[in-house]
């Protein structure tokens, strides 16, 4: 019997690193999930639901820009102002910084008052969106999976600061499954939350459906990946030479 829901029970065959975890945006306090107690940044909320925690958080659970991009509080001007990156050393000068902020996906305010976070084991709401951390190799499966029906072109969104919002905020708004490499983003990085070159993949809920039914019907390790450069090209060549006695 799989630990994971049913409708998720085709990803305990993965063997994460650690475990998906599922995020709900609400403009109403969560039942069943107890309060996180003590602060951190927004994308420290991920790692500790990957430690195995389900809890909810408002906008004074935070101590990052997180409330901001949420639309629970004002943006603060010294961000948008770009002034804070070139402090950092991110940014050469302040308009360089300026400039994500006219990209960066953000919730209007007043929209959420509640976010809810869990482990996919002990998921009992369905989330807004399933962030997983995967290995290259598991990555390259979830791409052919979203894929596998559509011929979706696939691509990663992002910019050098404010990840999060791209991780989380991007792919609720948009319907768009996204990607980053973990390392790539400054803050988690300066945080060292993530062990480096794992992929992020984030799915939102209107997604879920077809890639895990997808996830179910197609082979995860296609002959091709078995026969070596030598065995691929031949097997291509039979291919062309069916197909052209077929037209």
């Amino acid at each position: 019997m799989s630990k994971y829901p049913d409708e998720y029970a085709v990803m305990e065959k993965f063997d994460f690193e650690r475990p998906p975890v599922g995020v709900k945006f609400s403009p109403v306090r969560p039942k069943g999930l107890k309060k996180l107690e003590k602060p951190l940044d927004f994308c420290e909320m991920l790692v500790e639901a990957q430690k195995g925690e389900a809890f909810y958080v408002t906008k004074d659970e935070f101590t990052c820009i997180g409330p901001m991009l949420l639309g629970m509080r004002e943006m603060d001007p010294k961000f948008e102002s770009g002034l804070v990156g070139p402090k950092l050393g991110v940014f050469k000068e302040a308009r360089a910084n300026r400039r994500i902020y006219q990209a960066l996906p953000r919730l209007s305010s007043n929209l959420i008052n509640y976010l809810s976070f869990a482990p996919l084991d002990k998921m009992k709401f369905e989330p807004d969106i399933l962030i997983i951390m995967a290995s290259v190799s598991q990555a390259e499966i979830f791409n052919r999976a979203r894929s596998y029906t559509t011929g979706e072109v696939w691509t990663a969104k992002g910019t050098t600061v404010a990840g999060c919002s791209w991780l989380y905020i991007y792919p609720y708004l948009t319907g768009e499954i996204n990607l980053t490499v973990t390392g790539f983003g400054f803050g988690m990085k300066a945080r060292r939350l993530f062990p480096e070159g794992r992929i992020l993949l984030t799915i939102p809920w209107d997604r879920l459906g077809d890639v895990m039914q997808n996830l179910s019907e197609m082979e995860w390790v296609p002959e091709s990946y078995t026969l070596g450069p030598e065995g691929h090209k031949k097997k291509m060549q039979r291919i062309r030479e069916e197909l052209a006695k077929e037209s």
